[in-house]
């Protein structure tokens, strides 16, 4: 039987990042109602990955007794006031398996009495006109008949749809998401995996022991997230299959573009290979079995034509503002793995670690907005000393900024009279935006403190004693590579181009406190960035 319900706050989607939205805004007294296809939360997980190990760090045993210095190797605990509960309470295992990820968000809703429907299917979105004072409540309609209004929605669904290259002949192979995972059942057999994730390692490590041969082919150079620091990068945990191509035991990595894949009339694939390395020569190899891992992308399909979101990135994620709102359709937002359109490949929000506290963001920007309640901040005096010691005290201790490098940043904000406040983990494209439009005040100056890696950090091998022998001598960190400390200064006139910046000098232990190398070069920067404003707003 149809029946109607409206909510301020629909959220769709009780994964992790349907939950982390659905905790703030109840801790907010907002109104809202998370939507779950599935019967309980991380209905994700239940499935994927397919072979039940999960490669997001846990570790358990840290030698700190800061929870906020925790979060940083726990990458798979949601934020809570509470601190509760800490999927590092489940298992000791630094890989731990899928299921426990099921079992700790069934932990997380029921111990903060989310506000959860399950088995609730949507249909469709769509959103009617709306009036003079602007557009129409969106309408989301159920499997069940029900019709769910909502002022606003956040759509936390991941990305749900098996990416389909458009190779001839692809249709006739197997998918990731479908492939028997029983090693045995690719006994004595040659196997093409198509894609260079993590998933097709994956699937490769898995079958070493039974397949005689095994190639992983995809275009472009393979990408280590050791090198790159970009944790979707091939693992170390799943790259035990280059020893085996390196150590020429039957194994390739094939580097170039599958050109068309024929059935033949045996059942075997006749599969032809354009190679990069070797001034695209095409080759038809013979494989018993090809895997297609190429990823996933977001579904658009469940929005009615008039509210549909634009996609960007090969029509992979929805486009985004540096709010996290739809470009198109105003008052559609996005949480969890969408996200990482807003830093493809270059940090975390495609991940928990990364993507717990973009929500977090995103609710304090919802707040800003709709709700009156700015960012919240502390007030600081405007002087170098006080601006170094706020600084170094959250590089040394922050998860976020240490998780979203070079995207989230400390925001320091000097007003007109001098007075100073510090906002902690704001976008920086959103803080450069809100600056323009007025949205943090009127502002004489501000300062960014992020933490980042070098320029030029994943074209160094990190294992490579000669790279960036020279800058050892260096003090400014200008040339540090490693993870570390940036402060920029901006004029509140014409935000988002900076006009001095400072690198802190890498430390081994992420810890920034000498005097001599860390805080005395920081204050004398902020103290001359300081002092000329000072001088120049003198008659």
């Amino acid at each position: 039987m149809s029946h109607e319900e409206t909510t301020d706050y629909l959220v769709v989607g009780a994964g992790p990042a349907g939950l982390q939205a659905g905790y703030f805004l109840q801790q907010a007294g907002r109104s809202y109602l998370i939507v779950e296809a599935g019967a309980a939360p991380g209905t994700f997980f239940t499935r994927f990955p397919r072979h039940r190990t999960l490669i997001s760090i846990n570790k358990v045993h840290t030698g700190w007794d800061d929870p906020e210095l925790n979060m940083r190797t726990d990458w798979n605990s949601l934020l809570s006031d509470e601190r509760t509960p800490l999927f590092t309470a489940r298992t000791p295992r630094y890989f731990p398996a899928a299921d426990e990820m099921v079992g700790y968000l069934a932990d997380f809703a029921a111990t903060h009495r989310l506000r959860i429907r399950y088995n609730t299917h949507v249909t469709e979105i769509s959103r009617p006109d709306g009036g003079p004072s602007g557009p129409g409540d969106f309408h989301v309609r159920t499997a069940d008949g029900a019709v769910l209004r909502a002022r606003r929605l956040i759509v936390a669904t991941g990305v749900t749809r098996p990416y389909v290259p458009p190779i001839e002949g692809v249709e006739e192979v197997e998918r990731y998401d479908e492939v028997d995972v029983d090693p045995a059942a690719f006994t004595g057999q040659r196997v093409l995996i198509i894609g260079r994730g993590n998933s097709a390692f994956e699937t490769a490590d898995n079958l070493i022991e039974t397949a005689s041969v095994i190639h992983v082919a995809g275009p472009g150079s393979l990408k280590l997230a050791w090198q790159t620091h970009f944790v979707g990068h091939l693992r170390a945990v799943n790259n035990n299959f280059l020893d085996t191509y390196q150590l020429k035991l039957q194994n390739a990595v094939l580097d170039g573009n599958i050109l068309r894949i024929r059935r033949q009339a045996d059942g075997t694939y006749k599969v032809s290979v354009s190679f990069s390395r070797v001034q695209e020569v095409v080759k038809d190899i013979v494989y018993d079995r090809v895997i297609l891992a190429t990823g996933f992308r977001f579904d658009p399909t469940i929005f009615a034509p008039a509210c549909r979101p634009e996609l960007a990135i090969n029509d992979r994620f929805p486009a985004q503002t540096d709010a996290w709102e739809s470009v198109n359709v105003p008052g559609l937002y996005f949480a969890g793995t969408i996200t990482q359109v807003r830093d493809f490949k270059k940090t975390t929000s495609g991940f928990i670690h990364g993507f717990r506290y973009g929500v977090r963001a995103l609710h304090r920007i919802l707040e800003a907005r709709h709700h009156g309640r700015p960012w919240p901040a502390r007030t600081l005096p405007g002087t170098a000393e006080a601006v170094t010691d706020a600084a170094i005290a959250r590089v040394n201790r922050s998860s976020a900024l240490f998780q979203m490098f070079g995207f989230l940043a400390d925001a320091v904000l000097v007003d007109r009279d001098g007075t100073a406040r510090y906002c902690e983990e704001v976008p920086v494209d959103h803080l450069h935006t809100a600056v323009a439009d007025g949205g943090f005040g009127d502002i004489d100056r501000y300062f960014t403190v992020t933490l980042e890696y070098g320029e030029g950090h994943d074209k160094v091998n990190p294992f490579d004693i000669t790279a960036g022998r020279n800058s050892q001598q260096d003090t400014t960190g200008l040339d540090g590579r490693y993870l570390h400390p940036v402060i920029r200064a901006f004029d509140g006139a014409a935000p988002g181009k900076a006009t001095a910046e400072h690198h802190v000098t890498e430390n081994l232990e992420n810890e920034w406190d000498s005097e001599e190398v860390h805080r005395a070069p920081l204050r004398s920067f902020l103290r001359t960035r300081l002092s000329e404003r000072d001088a120049a707003a003198r008659p």
